[in-house]
């Protein structure tokens, strides 16, 4: 695997405290009217780790997520992040405590620059007010240049360099993918939650975000919630699988593990095989 070789790192030679992200989710239910969506789900994920959410399409996978990130609000059950019941938080604050999240559909600006798209996510670390960014006091001007730094870093980590200016828009659909990713990671996430970021992409574009996820991963040591449908990926690269179906967990553990559970079997292919 290609490494990163850019500058002196602001996002990897974080403190240990700053990249602590456990999450618990106990007996969480949600459901829509008379449909079940998530039915009595626990699952933890400890800091470090790259965990895979996998399932047939419609087994709950994207419900899961939005819960953890505040866009729907499970009728019981609690998740609980670093100690901190979570469950009732609002999108934004669940930013605010270290959640970031990519989308399965991409939702950036498509008439703003690359740059402009990933600089919005710097809100949530700008401690100055109007006045001072107005006659732009030292204070203001000293907490610019680090947000600058956290973008350049994140723009050579991902490979954008020549298409920083450029307007989202006119990006091909792979690249637009990786310029969702650099926002996320503009939030400075201790925990990121990416939801199916592969799909829609080439070989060469795939082969280039399982490039990024790994590197972030082992050498940022930022932890991670993957799903995504392309099985050969999650099962080279996630540490620990878990699987819903219909909104019941039916299995979690390992590739090896998971490949050989004849309620997954069941559930992907309807007869007794291993998935490969």
């Amino acid at each position: 695997m290609k490494a990163y070789r850019g500058r002196p790192s602001i996002m990897i030679n974080k403190p240990a405290d700053l990249k602590k992200a456990e999450l618990e989710i106990k007996n969480l239910h949600l459901s829509f009217g008379g449909v079940t969506a998530i039915k009595n789900v626990d699952l933890k994920v400890h800091t470090g780790e790259l965990m895979a959410l996998i399932g047939p399409n419609g087994a709950g996978k994207t419900s899961l997520l939005n819960c953890i990130t505040g866009f729907y609000r499970p009728q019981s059950g609690q998740i609980v992040f670093n100690g901190r019941d979570i469950t009732d938080l609002h999108t934004h604050r669940l930013v605010e405590v270290g959640i970031g999240r990519t989308f399965q559909n991409i939702e950036l600006f498509p008439g703003m620059t690359v740059l402009a798209n990933m600089t919005l996510a710097r809100h949530i670390h700008c401690h100055y007010n109007f006045i001072s960014s107005w006659l732009y006091a030292a204070n203001v001007k000293k907490e610019e240049i680090r947000h600058r730094q956290i973008l350049e870093e994140i723009i050579d980590f991902l490979e954008m360099q020549s298409i920083r200016k450029q307007t989202v828009g006119s990006l091909p659909y792979g690249m637009m993918k990786r310029v969702e990713l650099g926002r996320a990671l503009a939030l400075e996430p201790r925990l990121l939650i990416l939801d199916e970021p592969f799909a829609g992409m080439n070989l060469e574009e795939k082969e280039d975000m399982v490039r990024f996820l790994l590197e972030l991963n082992q050498r940022w040591g930022m932890t991670m919630i993957l799903v995504e449908h392309d099985m050969s990926i999650v099962m080279n690269i996630a540490q620990r699988i878990m699987v819903l179906n219909f909104g019941e967990k039916i299995g979690e553990g390992d590739a090896q593990e998971i490949s050989m559970n004849p309620e997954v079997i069941k559930a992907y292919l309807g007869e007794s095989e291993t998935i490969e």
